[in-house]
C-alpha cells in the first residue's frame, strides 16, 4: 500500500498517530456515555418535532425547533458525515453512532444466533440503501417531521432487532445491513487514517467471528478500511504487535488498491448508489418529470385506471393535505421508476466507461485480466461521487451558506469549487491506478479518457444542484 515518503514527514506523521492512540485509548471507557449521549440526541431530533405545534410561516430557523432539528440532520450532519471520512475514516460509526451503538447493545439481550447466509449477501447491504433511499424519497423524510421520524426511527428499530437476534458480541448490523454504512465505507479508502496491523499475514483479509473486531475483521490479515469503524478496541499502544493507528495521504488505499481487496459489489454500488441519489434530487427539480406525471395522469383517466389517482398508505408516501402534499399511486410509481431507472442507468453508464478504460489499458499493456483491472479503474470515481453527493443531498447546508455576506453566488462558487477538486483527485486516482497496473504516463492517457468523461456526465448531471444558485 502506498505510504508518506520515507523522510522527516513520514517520522512526524508517525509520532502524530502514536500521540493521538495514547490519547484516545485511555478515554474508550467514556464511550458508553458518548453512546447514550448521541442515543437521547437522535430522539430529540428524530421524535423530538413530533411532540411540537407547527411554527408560523416565516418562523427563523432559531425560533423553530422542528426546522432546526431538519437542519441538523440535512444540512450538518449528511454533509459532514460524508466530509469526515476524508480526515477520520468511518470514526462516526464506531465512536458516534447511535444505531451501531444500539444494535450492540441490544446483542447483549439476545439469543446471539449465527449470522444467516441472507444477511451475509454482498448484496444486502446494497438493497438497504435502495429501499431505505426511495422510501425516503416517497414518504418526504427532508419536508415532513413524520416521515423522519419513519425513517430513522424504523432503521433504528431494525438495527436494534438485528443486534439483538445475530452475531456473537459483534455488529452484524454495521457489517452486513446498514444503508449508509456501505456508501461510508467506499469513502473511508479515501480517509487519511488507517488501523492496520504491525506485522500483516500473508493472506487475502478474512472474515471472522472471533477476536475483538466488532465488524469481524481478521485483524492479523486486514488490508483495507471500508468494514473498519475505528472502535480502537483493537489500538494498544504499549503492545509491540497487533493494530497501529498509521496516517496516510488521503486516496492512498485507493491509489494503491490492487493491494487492498478490491471488492465488485463495492464498485457496483458506487455506481448505482450515484444514480439513485442523482434521480432521487433530480424528480423535485426537472420540469419533464411533472410533464411524464401528467401525461400518465391523463393516461390513467382515459383507461380507467382508478386506483393510481388514489392515494396510497401514509407509511408509504406523503399524505399531508394539511400541508397541501398528497401523493398517489401514481406519483409513488413515477418516483419509484425514476429512481430506479437512474441507478440503472449510472450503473450502465459508468461500468461501460470503466470496461472500455480496462480494455484500454490491457491494449497499453497493464497487468492483470480484464475484470481485475475493471473493477480496481471502478474506484476512481470514489471523490466526484462523494462531492457530488455532497453537494446534491447536502443542499441545505449551501443554503445557509448563500444568506451569509458571499451571497448565491459565493454558495454556487464554492460548489462549482468543490466539485472541481472532486474531479482532478478523480482523475489523479485514475491515472495512479494504471500505474499500479504497470503503465508508464504515456500509456495511461487513453484510459483515463473514459474516465474522465465519467467524472464529466456525473458533473453534468448534477448541475442543477452544484451549479445553481
Amino acid at each position: 500500500m502506498t505510504t508518506l515518503p520515507a523522510c522527516g514527514a513520514a517520522r512526524r506523521a508517525a509520532r502524530w498517530a502514536a500521540a493521538l492512540e495514547r490519547a484516545l485509548a485511555p478515554r474508550l471507557r467514556f464511550l458508553p456515555w458518548i453512546h447514550a449521549g448521541m442515543f437521547l440526541l437522535f430522539l430529540l431530533v428524530v421524535a423530538g418535532p413530533l411532540l411540537l405545534p407547527p411554527a408560523a410561516p416565516q418562523t427563523p430557523l432559531w425560533r423553530d425547533a422542528a426546522a432546526a432539528a431538519n437542519f441538523l440532520l440535512w444540512g450538518l450532519w449528511f454533509p459532514l458525515m460524508f466530509l469526515s471520512v476524508i480526515g477520520a475514516g468511518r470514526a462516526w460509526c464506531g465512536l458516534l453512532c447511535p444505531m451501531g451503538a444500539a444494535a450492540e447493545w441490544g446483542n447483549r439481550l439476545g439469543p446471539r444466533r449465527a449470522i444467516p447466509g441472507w444477511l451475509r449477501w454482498p448484496g444486502t447491504p446494497i438493497v438497504s440503501f435502495v429501499v431505505i433511499t426511495v422510501l425516503g424519497q416517497t414518504v418526504g423524510v427532508r419536508d415532513h417531521p413524520e416521515a423522519v421520524a419513519e425513517i430513522f426511527g424504523g432503521t433504528m428499530a431494525a438495527a436494534i432487532l438485528c443486534g439483538f437476534l445475530y452475531g456473537r458480541r459483534k455488529r452484524a448490523w454495521c457489517r452486513h445491513a446498514c444503508p449508509i454504512g456501505l456508501l461510508l465505507g467506499v469513502f473511508s479508502r479515501l480517509g487519511a487514517v488507517e488501523f492496520a496491523p504491525r506485522v500483516r499475514l500473508d493472506g487475502d483479509e478474512g472474515y471472522t467471528e472471533r477476536g475483538l473486531c466488532p465488524t469481524m475483521i481478521d485483524l492479523a490479515r486486514k488490508h483495507e478500511s471500508r468494514h473498519c469503524i475505528e472502535c480502537l478496541r483493537c489500538v494498544n499502544p504499549g503492545a509491540a504487535g497487533g493494530i497501529h493507528l498509521r496516517l496516510r495521504p488521503p486516496g492512498a488505499e485507493i491509489a494503491a488498491i490492487r493491494t487492498a481487496n478490491p471488492n465488485g459489489w463495492e464498485v457496483g454500488f458506487l455506481f448505482l448508489a450515484i444514480g439513485i441519489a442523482l434521480s432521487g434530487f433530480l424528480w423535485l427539480v426537472l420540469p419533464q418529470f411533472q410533464d411524464w406525471r401528467q401525461a400518465l395522469g391523463e393516461l390513467a383517466v382515459d383507461h380507467g385506471w382508478d386506483g393510481l389517482l388514489r392515494a396510497g398508505p401514509s407509511w408509504l408516501m406523503s399524505v399531508h393535505p394539511d400541508r397541501n402534499e398528497v401523493f398517489l399511486w401514481l406519483d409513488f410509481a413515477l418516483i419509484l421508476g425514476f429512481m430506479l431507472g437512474g441507478a440503472l442507468a449510472s450503473f450502465g453508464l459508468l461500468a461501460a466507461l470503466t470496461a472500455l478504460a480496462a480494455l484500454l489499458a490491457g491494449r497499453a499493456g497493464a497487468t492483470g485480466g480484464f475484470r481485475r483491472r475493471a473493477i480496481e479503474l471502478g474506484y476512481q470515481f470514489a471523490p466526484v461521487a462523494m462531492m457530488s453527493l455532497l453537494l446534491g443531498l447536502g443542499a441545505k447546508l449551501f443554503e445557509l451558506l448563500a444568506l451569509t455576506p458571499l451571497g448565491p453566488g459565493g454558495a454556487a462558487l464554492a460548489k462549482a469549487a468543490l466539485f472541481l477538486a472532486g474531479l482532478v483527485w478523480s482523475l489523479w486516482l485514475g491515472q495512479r491506478i494504471l500505474a499500479g497496473q504497470g503503465l508508464s504516463p504515456a500509456g495511461r492517457i487513453g484510459p483515463l479518457l473514459p474516465g474522465l468523461l465519467g467524472s464529466v456526465a456525473i458533473g453534468a448531471a448534477w448541475s442543477p444542484a452544484i451549479f445553481g444558485g
